[in-house]
């Protein structure tokens, strides 16, 4: 299970690679903002309340991909354009959560952060899936990185998640979670470099 130090070390981990990487990806995240703003109509940063490491709430940023507010599972995609459908595709709409990381609401690895009404409503020995902070990717998140798609093919996609990906995924944090070490970590993000 991880450890106090092992939670150090990857806090650690994640602010040398933001610092790192940031100062290169600043005006490219500010030229998206702009098409985005441009392409929606909207502020093209989009904030949402997420749960995150021992249930606290934070708000995560996004680049803004649909041009009417909220939608429900498996129609994510039906007011994203062309430029919406591509950013989340290519999961370039993620970019701005390196400032989540850096303030330490978020980790490069972890389980995705949730609504309100999934991680915080873990019992148990489900609930270790909180001592780690949400991840921009991790194993659930790679296992599932065409979730959109999968949902879509439902007859009632809120449904499905919920007792199908969502009991899933539990399982998969949990595993990563119980079996952490920072070779690991290092593994699962050049998979997902490799899985774009």
């Amino acid at each position: 299970m991880i450890s106090k130090s092992q939670l150090w070390v990857k806090r650690i981990f994640d602010v040398a690679i933001v610092m790192l990487f940031l100062p290169l990806l600043v005006l490219p995240i500010l030229l998206l903002i702009f098409i985005a703003t441009i392409d929606t109509k909207k502020w093209g940063v989009y904030s949402q309340l997420r749960v995150g490491q021992y249930g606290k709430l934070f708000r995560i940023y996004k680049i803004r991909t649909l041009t009417d507010g909220e939608h429900r599972l498996g129609q994510l995609d039906c007011s994203a354009s062309s430029v919406g459908r591509f950013l989340r595709r290519t999961k370039l709409n993620e970019l701005p959560q390196l400032y989540n990381v850096l303030i330490g609401d978020m980790s490069f690895v972890g389980p995705r952060p949730d609504l309100q009404g999934f991680a915080d409503e873990l019992v148990g020995r489900d609930r270790i899936i909180l001592k780690v902070k949400p991840g921009i990717t991790g194993p659930a998140s790679l296992k599932y990185k065409h979730e959109e798609e999968e949902l879509k093919c439902q007859n009632d996609p809120e449904h499905y998640n919920r007792t199908i990906i969502w009991v899933d995924k539990v399982k998969i944090n949990k595993k990563y979670v119980q079996n952490y070490s920072f070779y690991l970590d290092l593994t699962l993000i050049v998979k997902s470099i490799l899985n774009k």
